[in-house]
C-alpha cells in the first residue's frame, strides 16, 4: 500500500514530535512510531534540559563549559547556535505545556550538573523526560495534520536505488523518498512516500547488555542511512552513564540523574570512602567520561560490580521532595537513599556520534534530515555535556523545521513507480528463536571488548567476532520474512560495527574513546 505525505517523520521523541509540530500547518504529517508515542528515550530523560536563565549566567559560559566536556572535538558554530537559540526553545516547550519546576518566586528552579559552571538546568522534579513527552504527545494529538502510525518499523529509507536509478559520477547526489515500514498488527508492508523525510530514531544503547535505554533504542535510524550511503561519523563516542542503579536483572537499568551528584551525593567505594577526588579536583561533579572510567577503575580494582553513591548527609524530606521518582524506585529495591547507600555502575546511555547534518540539520542525503540522538551535530564533540542532549534535539528539530519548510516546493513528489516490498522469504521458526540469542552475543561483544576502556586486542577481536555474527544474520535476512525482530538485530550489528570501525580509526584517546594503546590525545598533529 502506497501513503503518500509532505513530511514523515521516523519516531517520536522530542526531536521527532517538535519537528512534527512545527512543520504540521505546512504540509500533511505521518509521524511513525516503532511501538507507542510513549515508548521513546525522551520519556526516560531525568536530569533535565540546559538553558542559560539567570542573569549572571551568560551564554559564553555555556559555550565554554560545552567545548571543554567536548574535548577539543565540538563545532563551535554548532555550539553557539544551540546555546543561544535554547531559551527560544525553552519559550516553545512551555508553550506547548510543559511544566518546569519553579520556586516561590516564580523563577525556575535550576540544579547544576556535572562540567556545568553555574545552575542552568530546567527540570521538572525528577523526570522532565517524562513531561516534555507527555506534553508533547498532547500537543501531537491535538493537531489534525498530524497522522501518528503506531507500532509500524522503518525496515528501509526510499533513494534512488529502490528505484531503479544508478546513482553516477554525472548525478551524484542521493535522494530520500520516503520510506518503507512494517504495520506490526497486520504484517504488512506499507510504502510510506514523502517530500521531506526526518531521522529521528533515538541512539543505539541496546547494543550493549547493560543501558539506561528504552527497548526502542536499537541503531535503526543510523543503520538505515548508513546503507543509503549516508555519511555516519564519530560512533566510537558511545557515552556511559555513571550512575545507574546496580539491578543486573534489570532493562533497561534505571538511571541515578547527575543531578543528584549536584545536589551534594558523593560516591563512595565499596568500603565507604570517597574517591573521585583522586581523580579529578571537580570530585563527583567531574565530566562524565571521568567519573564512568574512574567508576570502572574503582571496580576493577576491587573486583566489585558496584560502587556506591551517597546523598545520606542530605536533609531527609528535602531529597524525598526534590528526587521523588529515585525515591520511590529505590525503596520498591529495599533501599532508603536517606539511610542507605545507593549502589551504581556505569550503563551505555548516549550516544554523541550518528547521521552527519549541517547546521540546518540536513544529512548528507537530499530531502532527508535528522534530529537527536541519532544525529552528529557537531555539538557534544566527544564527551556530551550533561543535559545538553534535550535542548540540542529541540534547536535542531526547529533548524530543520525552517530549513525544510523553505524548500518544500522545490522538493516536489516523487512521480516514479514505487516499487513495493518484495516479500519473498519464508517465516523460519526456528532461525526466528536464534535471533534473541544473537543479538545476546552482539552485546556481549561490545560489552566485554568495546566498553568504557579499550585496546586495539580488544578491538580486533570484537571486530572479528561481530563479522561473524554479521554473515550468519545477513543470510537469515534475504532467506526469511521480515520481521521488526530481524531487523533490529540487523541493525545493532551495524551500529556495533560501526562503533568499532572508527574507534579502530582513532589513534588516540579523548573525550568518551579511551583505548589503553594510545593514551595521549593528538592535536594538529602533536601528542600533548
Amino acid at each position: 500500500m502506497v501513503k503518500r505525505f509532505d513530511f514523515l517523520v521516523i519516531g517520536s521523541g522530542i526531536a521527532g514530535m517538535s519537528f512534527a509540530l512545527k512543520v504540521a500547518d505546512r504540509g500533511k504529517v505521518a509521524l511513525l512510531c516503532k511501538t507507542t508515542l510513549e515508548d521513546a528515550n525522551t520519556f526516560y530523560a531525568q536530569g533535565g534540559i540546559a538553558s542559560v536563565t539567570l542573569p549572571w549566567d551568560d551564554f559564553e559560559k555555556h559555550v565554554e563549559d560545552t567545548l571543554v566536556a567536548g574535548d577539543g572535538i565540538c563545532d563551535r558554530q554548532v555550539v553557539e547556535k544551540v546555546v543561544r537559540d535554547a531559551p527560544g526553545q525553552i519559550k516553545e516547550l512551555i508553550r506547548w505545556g510543559v511544566d518546569f519546576d519553579r520556586d516561590r518566586a516564580g523563577d525556575f528552579d535550576l540544579h547544576r550538573e556535572g562540567g556545568h559552571s553555574e545552575f542552568r538546568i530546567l527540570h521538572h522534579k525528577d523526570n522532565t523526560g517524562q513531561e516534555i513527552q507527555e506534553s508533547l504527545i498532547e500537543a501531537v494529538k491535538r493537531n489534525e495534520n498530524i497522522t501518528v502510525f503506531s507500532h509500524h518499523f522503518a525496515i528501509e529509507i526510499l533513494t534512488q536505488h529502490h528505484l531503479g536509478i544508478k546513482v553516477t559520477k554525472d548525478t551524484p547526489d542521493i535522494e530520500c523518498y520516503g520510506a518503507y515500514a512494517l504495520d506490526e498488527k497486520t504484517n504488512e508492508i506499507h510504502t510510506l512516500l514523502s517530500k521531506v523525510t526526518m531521522i529521528s530514531t533515538g541512539g543505539i544503547g541496546n547494543i550493549y547488555q547493560t543501558t539506561t535505554n528504552s527497548a526502542v533504542a536499537t541503531g535503526d535510524g543510523i543503520a538505515m542511512v548508513y546503507r543509503a550511503k549516508g555519511r555516519v561519523c564519530d560512533m566510537e563516542f558511545v557515552q556511559f552513564h555513571p550512575t545507574a542503579l546496580y539491578n543486573p536483572m534489570e532493562r533497561p537499568s534505571f538511571l541515578i540523574t547527575e543531578a543528584l551528584r549536584g545536589y551534594g551525593a558523593v560516591l563512595r567505594s565499596r568500603k565507604g570512602e570517597e574517591f573521585m577526588s583522586r581523580y579529578d579536583s571537580r570530585g563527583s561533579l567531574a565530566p562524565r567520561d571521568i567519573v564512568a572510567r574512574a567508576i570502572d577503575s574503582e571496580m576493577k580494582s576491587s573486583g566489585s560490580d558496584f560502587v556506591y553513591l551517597d546523598v545520606t548527609h542530605k536533609d531527609a524530606e528535602e531529597t524525598k521532595r526534590e528526587y521523588p521518582m529515585i525515591y520511590r524506585k529505590c525503596l520498591s529495591e529495599g533501599i532508603d537513599i536517606t539511610k542507605d547507600y545507593i549502589p551504581v555502575a556505569p550503563a551505555a546511555h548516549y550516544l554523541c556520534g550518528g547521521i552527519v547534518v549541517d547546521i540546518d540539520g540536513r544529512t548528507t542525503i537530499n530531502r532527508l534530515y535528522a534530529a537527536g540522538e541519532c544525529s552528529r551535530t557537531g555539538l557534544h564533540g566527544a564527551n556530551r555535556l550533561a543535559s545538553n542532549s534535550l535542548i540540542e534535539a529541540i534547536v535542531y528539530a526547529d533548524a530543520a523545521a525552517r530549513h525544510s519548510i523553505a524548500h518544500i516546493e522545490g522538493y516536489g513528489n516523487c512521480e516514479n513507480i514505487i516499487p513495493e516490498w518484495n516479500y519473498t522469504g519464508a517465516s523460519l521458526t526456528e532461525e526466528m528463536v536464534l535471533i534473541t540469542q544473537t543479538a545476546r552475543e552482539v552485546n556481549a561483544i561490545m560489552s566485554n571488548y568495546v566498553g568504557i576502556v579499550r585496546s586495539n586486542l580488544r578491538l580486533e577481536r570484537a571486530f572479528e567476532r561481530l563479522e561473524l555474527v554479521y554473515r550468519e544474520t545477513e543470510s537469515l535476512f534475504v532467506r526469511s520474512a521480515v520481521s521488526k525482530s530481524l531487523c533490529e538485530l540487523r541493525n545493532i550489528i551495524c551500529a556495533g560495527y560501526l562503533v568499532i570501525k572508527q574507534a579502530m580509526e582513532r589513534k588516540e584517546s579523548r573525550g568518551l574513546h579511551y583505548n589503553i594503546d594510545y593514551p595521549e590525545k593528538i592535536r594538529d598533529g602533536l601528542s600533548d
